[in-house]
């Protein structure tokens, strides 16, 4: 799979699907995560891998 060098905050969102909110326990790993790193709060990068999650 190839890697895009562009980063996620300058690319368009995907058409033909739906947003999805996360859901309460992707909400507390991102803040976890954000937490972990010196975050005062979850970033976009911290939502996508939180949404990527099982």
């Amino acid at each position: 799979m190839r890697k895009s060098t562009t980063p996620p905050w300058k690319k368009l969102n995907p058409k033909g699907q739906a947003s999805r909110p996360l859901t309460d326990a992707q909400k507390a790993a991102a803040r976890q995560r954000a937490e972990e790193n010196g975050r005062p709060y979850p970033n976009l990068v911290d939502n996508m891998w939180a949404a990527k999650q099982r």
